[in-house]
């Protein structure tokens, strides 16, 4: 409850019994729990003795009683140091000269490279071991020397050559397909939803009444890290993409064997984000190596990267047919930036948030769009307009690091970091009061909200684990299913099913519920 207290009530006298430990216990007792003694001191006196007691164990008791000893810590250290503090510490000019006579000459100002080339302030110590242990030479840099045993500077060679292939670049990523055919006896591949096992992937979503799972009816293993993504496959969900900390990205058939088609690998950092476009036929990744990659789906080549050097925590396609040639991302450094696929270059950014941009969510057939972000507010722009048209934020807001469409787009639901979910309306962007969505514990993890697909339902995973399914009506939470070991940090319902919900965790595993 939002309290704004009158000043009547903030001046009125102090009510209530006595404070029954106000009497002193004893004489040089100054608070309830004891003596304290007030002391001042410049900031940089405190760090020079903060250091001092840290690397040379003792220093001065900043105590006013004369009976307090001189100095805290090690005596011994005190005495051998002449009681002096971490700055007046010098090196003996014995010392000095001989490092001074270890120094590597700067070289000749005239020379690149080579003997004799100017290294300046820059030149190392003789003696010294140029490449410190347990690093490669890669590692260090090109200055280092090689080292003479065969056996050791192949070794370094070797590791060089897998750091740079690490260090992934555009054309340097592969997919494995694991089937035994790409394609079927009449030539279609995976990308042809599977009529004669699910003749219902035709119809239309959300026509029939939907149920809560129950039971666990196929796991999906082959991440060796924590899942951090999930997307169904549009409009017929009869494939599943998954993205995950072991850098991998995996296509997952959901009709039929419940095998794995197609592992992408082009990231060399754990997987933040995936988007299909409209028809499925590519989709998006984005990672913490700073790389967006634009992929084929069914020939698991691909297409192109994107970069501007910052991590991307979101990435869209924009939902319009004519405009599947732009995506935006939500950027580290608080921006939304927006790509033209066909030139690979920014065609517009969107700068007004104060923290990183967590969820881009489009609404008014298109027209807007809401993003979200650690600056614990919301904000909804007009399309290619970089101009902040609604801009909600009130002191008890938390950061919202997930957002999800209801299916009738009259209402998105934002999962709030205060373990609850709030429904904002995308026609006014007005907080809908009497819906409110708490009794998971998600603080810290941003678990993805789901919807069933005639919207009757509303789901999140929680950080213990659990599926929680509220009634959209009531707010009342319906059912809560242990699901994994760890967080279950995304979950997509199959849009043509009546009760199957694909759950994806921490724990590295993917599930399908029925």
């Amino acid at each position: 409850m939002n309290v704004n207290i009158g000043y009547e009530d903030m001046s009125k006298p102090v009510l209530g019994p006595e404070n029954p430990f106000g009497d002193r216990k004893f004489l040089n007792q100054n608070t309830i729990s004891g003596h304290v003694e007030e002391q001042t001191m410049p900031d940089h006196a405190f760090r020079t003795q903060h250091l001092t007691h840290a690397i040379l164990g003792y220093s001065q008791n900043p105590s006013n009683d004369v009976n307090a000893p001189q100095f805290v810590g090690s005596l011994a250290a005190a005495h051998a140091n002449a009681y002096v503090t971490i700055e007046g510490l010098r090196p003996p000019n014995a010392t000095k000269r001989d490092l001074k006579r270890k120094r590597r000459a700067k070289g000749d100002l005239e020379v690149v490279d080579g003997d004799n080339a100017y290294v300046g302030p820059w030149g190392g110590w003789e003696g010294e071991n140029s490449v410190p242990e347990g690093l490669d030479q890669d590692e260090v840099g090109e200055g280092a020397e090689e080292p003479e045993d065969p056996e050791e500077a192949k070794r370094i060679a070797e590791s060089r050559r897998k750091g740079q292939m690490k260090r992934s670049t555009f054309g340097q990523e592969t997919s494995i397909f694991h089937g035994k055919s790409l394609t079927d006896y009449q030539g279609r591949t995976y990308m042809h939803p599977p009529l004669a096992v699910a003749p219902h992937l035709t119809s239309e979503p959300g026509q029939q009444e939907c149920f809560i799972p129950k039971a666990c009816v196929h796991t999906f293993t082959g991440h060796t890290q924590g899942v951090s993504v999930i997307r169904t496959f549009p409009k017929t969900g009869h494939l599943m993409i998954s993205g995950s900390m072991d850098t991998k990205i995996k296509l997952w058939d959901v009709y039929q064997e419940g095998n794995c088609l197609r592992t992408f690998m082009g990231h060399h950092k754990a997987v933040k984000d995936i988007t299909f476009s409209n028809d499925g036929r590519k989709f998006l990744s984005c990672a913490y190596d700073r790389q967006m990659k634009l992929w084929d789906t069914e020939t698991g080549q691909c297409i192109k990267a994107f970069s501007n050097g910052k991590i991307p925590y979101v990435v869209r396609f924009h939902p319009d047919e004519d405009k599947q040639h732009i995506f935006l991302a939500g950027m580290s450094d608080k921006k939304i930036i927006q790509y033209d696929m066909n030139t690979s270059e920014i065609i517009q950014e969107y700068d007004q948030h104060l923290g990183p941009v967590n969820t881009i969510t489009f609404v008014d057939e298109n027209r807007r769009f809401v993003t979200t972000s650690d600056d614990k507010t919301i904000r909804a722009w007009d399309y290619d307009i970089p101009v902040v048209i609604k801009y909600i934020a009130e002191p008890h807001m938390h950061s919202m690091p997930a957002v999800t469409l209801h299916p009738n787009l009259k209402w998105f639901a934002a999962q709030s970091l205060d373990n609850q979910i709030l429904i904002y309306s995308t026609d006014t962007f007005r907080q809908n009061r009497k819906k409110r969505f708490a009794g998971h514990t998600i603080a810290g993890y941003a678990c993805q909200v789901g919807f069933s697909p005639d919207g009757r339902w509303i789901s999140s995973g929680d950080g213990d684990g659990n599926v929680v399914f509220w009634d959209w009506k009531n707010g009342r939470i319906k059912s809560r299913l242990k699901a994994h070991s760890k967080v279950v940090i995304a979950h997509e319902w199959l849009p043509h099913e009546s009760s199957k919900v694909l759950t994806a965790s921490w724990d590295g595993l993917i599930k399908l519920w029925d």
